[in-house]
């Protein structure tokens, strides 16, 4: 493309916040006025659509409820809710309130999964960096070390007990429901290591949960430090800037105020009817024109900066969960979804840019700049360390441009809280008005619900398996053979998957009954040796 027109485009399909740098450039998409025109009527129906979220409207139908992530956030910096949370945490901070033993808090256990911890995991990787828990007390102001357990994996729990003292460290659980097995399960574990250390674990734990939910009945009555309520209107992959962002934000000295002002400030600039005066909706109908309105392009994510590394995950729950559905508000099938990965700008140069330079066109990518650098070091007389990494990213969309790849360029001027807060709510505001666009709910995820209960079945079967193999007394064979003597030839696949699990943690797992181990036949595969503990 000729330089002038490319300049004229550049001007005309870019949106700049002067007041705070944030700039959206998506002129290097495939789009045309004519393209926009016709979404026209769409595009207005959607904006009428996003007005009603925030008149309290419900739009999660299947679990009645409103959602109110974008108001809720506007009055929570002077709640009495966002008072206690800094209480609370000032007070761990000047010792006022200790552990079991007397001593001060000087860690904390973040225990969720999804939304519960992708987010805070952003912030806090974000703003304090990687090597934030290795600072001493004083270097983090007596703010407390942050670590994360999200996941039902024994390794995360083990990981975690590894580095922190029990004496010191606060257990904060996060789930909304309260019956998050995930988060329970670690719960469970916690609990377990307090005892056996003889510590008072009521007095180390504290939740963020929905009133009245299993986990909040469960935290009161067993007296824990602290329980903080959670709205039933805002879901987990929402929920960043509210109570479940703010007390691991705030854990660690980041100033919460000012990624909510961010997320206000974003909000602001995204109740814009014009689409190509509002970031979001800008943003939201280049994703439907690439995708053909059905996700048909993946959407890469590339930020040009270390610190936000962590963003392309938090994106891909937020956009996946809520885009990714099998029908739409009319019941119709429709298989819908948009896939995002990233990493970060530099290194993924040396990694999938390869591809995406010379191999499949179907994505686009998103190259997020940080134009402020934390350090000035001259490589020569003109170019600084930071010329670098620009250069690097100019570049790379010049050539993937060159090669007809789409390209949207976002800016911010640094990594702080207030940005990240405008990002975030950037892409929580442009997920609900693609949803809109395709008419589905993004507010809801039966998908995971699925899944839930097809494992709940397999998690029964394990008990079942066991009583049978207690039974069974003595056995040698293969899970073929195993399965056809305990009547579970249907479900042969799920039992040699549970009796190589059983066999490879038989030396620190005591079985009901009976003990079992493995054997490699190249003729028949594994086989399986049972013995009775009688």
């Amino acid at each position: 493309m000729h330089t002038e027109i490319w300049l004229e485009r550049n001007k005309k399909y870019s949106i700049i916040d002067g007041e705070t740098g944030f700039t959206l450039d998506v002129a290097g998409m495939n789009f045309s006025e004519p393209d926009l025109e016709q979404l026209s009527a769409k595009f207005a129906k959607a904006h009428e659509e996003m007005k009603r979220i925030e008149a309290g409207a419900i739009k999660n139908p299947d679990e009645n409820r409103k959602v109110t992530h974008f108001t809720d956030r506007i009055a929570y910096p002077t709640s009495q809710l966002f008072a206690d949370v800094e209480k609370f945490v000032e007070d761990l901070r000047s010792g006022t309130i200790k552990g079991s033993t007397g001593k001060k808090f000087d860690s904390v256990v973040i225990n969720g999964i999804g939304g519960s911890a992708l987010g805070p995991q952003l912030l806090q990787f974000a703003i304090n960096g990687p090597y934030w828990n290795e600072l001493s007390n004083g270097k983090r102001k007596g703010y407390l070390r942050i670590y994360f357990t999200d996941n039902t994996d024994t390794a995360g729990v083990k990981d975690v007990m590894m580095a922190v003292d029990l004496k010191s460290t606060l257990i904060l659980s996060i789930s909304k429901s309260g019956g998050t097995q995930e988060t329970k399960n670690n719960m469970i574990a916690f609990e377990m290591l307090y005892k056996e250390k003889e510590l008072d674990f009521t007095k180390h734990a504290c939740a963020i949960t929905m009133e009245g939910s299993e986990l909040d009945k469960y935290s009161r009555s067993n007296n824990w430090l602290k329980v903080f309520p959670m709205a039933e209107s805002i879901g987990g992959r929402t929920s960043e800037a509210s109570i479940v962002g703010h007390l691991p934000a705030a854990l660690a000295g980041i100033d919460f105020k000012s990624f909510l002002a961010g997320a206000c400030r974003m909000d602001n600039l995204t109740r814009e009817p014009a689409v190509k005066k509002n970031p979001s909706y800008f943003l939201a109908s280049m994703w439907y024109i690439a995708g053909s309105g059905h996700g048909d392009r993946n959407m890469v994510i590339v930020p040009y900066s270390d610190r936000l590394v962590l963003l392309s995950r938090y994106l891909q729950q937020l956009v996946m969960e809520s885009i990714g559905k099998e029908k739409d508000l009319d019941g119709n099938t429709v298989n819908q979804g948009l896939n995002v990965f990233g990493n970060k700008g530099g290194t993924d140069a040396h990694a999938f840019i390869q591809q995406l330079n010379d191999g499949r066109n179907d994505f686009f990518v998103t190259f997020i700049e940080v134009l402020k650098d934390s350090m000035i070091i001259p490589v020569t007389e003109t170019i600084a360390m930071g010329d670098y990494l620009h250069g690097f990213q100019a570049g790379l969309a010049k050539a993937l441009l060159s090669k007809g790849r789409q390209v949207i360029d976002m800016q911010i001027s640094e990594v702080s809280a207030f940005n990240l807060g405008m990002i975030i709510a950037l892409y929580e505001r442009a997920v609900a008005f693609y949803a809109e666009l395709i008419h589905i709910n993004a507010f809801h995820q039966p998908g995971v619900q699925a899944y839930k209960l097809a494992s709940k079945d397999v998690i029964s079967l394990i008990s079942e398996l066991q009583t049978k193999l207690n039974a069974v007394g003595k056995f040698k064979g293969t899970a073929s053979e195993l399965c056809a003597k305990t009547g579970l030839a249907e479900r042969e696949l799920e039992v040699s998957g549970l009796l190589a699990k059983f066999a490879e943690n038989s030396k620190k797992r005591k079985f009901p009954g009976f003990k079992i181990s493995r054997s490699w036949d190249a003729g028949k595969g594994w086989i399986y040796n049972i013995k009775s503990n009688a």
